[in-house]
């Protein structure tokens, strides 16, 4: 996992060169201006949902978890709370959907939390189990976040 500001991607040296770019890309797209919906950015290897939702309780959410796909998640509006933890930390997950490439968990073993605010981001690595959209301490939010979706094969190219 690692995080920051989106006004420091471009500095950021311990983000790979491929990732870089299509997050530069997704930026220049201005998804705080697009409707919900998915966007490609480069075919299968990556694309972007843009999502609104309301935040929820800690006890109400799963954790999820991807084989194949990073989740690069940009907080856009709102602000929301992500639990998190190591690869194989999750606990009592449900079979694999191949099709849709996430794992769902009730638990993530010593779970780790950030909060974010708008124009920070969060990348989730393959198996690393996270669980989004939580209520921060200031209360439910309306949320609104563009999560890139990029094949972890594409960053071998």
């Amino acid at each position: 996992m690692l995080f920051g500001h989106v006004s420091d991607v471009a500095t950021m040296t311990e983000i790979n060169s491929v990732l870089r770019n299509l997050i530069e890309k997704t930026l220049a797209l201005n998804p705080a201006s697009l409707e919900p919906g998915s966007y490609p950015i480069d075919g299968d290897n990556a694309f972007v949902n843009v999502m609104t939702f309301e935040t929820q309780g800690r006890e109400q959410k799963s954790a999820e978890l991807h084989h194949h796909y990073i989740d690069v998640q940009i907080l856009l509006s709102g602000d929301e709370v992500i639990d998190y933890g190591i690869r194989n930390s999750a606990k009592n997950v449900t079979p694999y959907n191949d099709a849709d490439d996430y794992q769902l968990a009730d638990t993530i073993e010593y779970c780790q939390t950030v909060s974010l605010v708008p124009n920070m981001f969060v990348i989730f690595m393959p198996y690393e189990p996270h669980k989004p959209g939580i209520t921060s301490k200031r209360g439910k939010s309306t949320v609104k976040k563009a999560v890139i979706k990029v094949r972890l094969s594409t960053l071998a190219n």
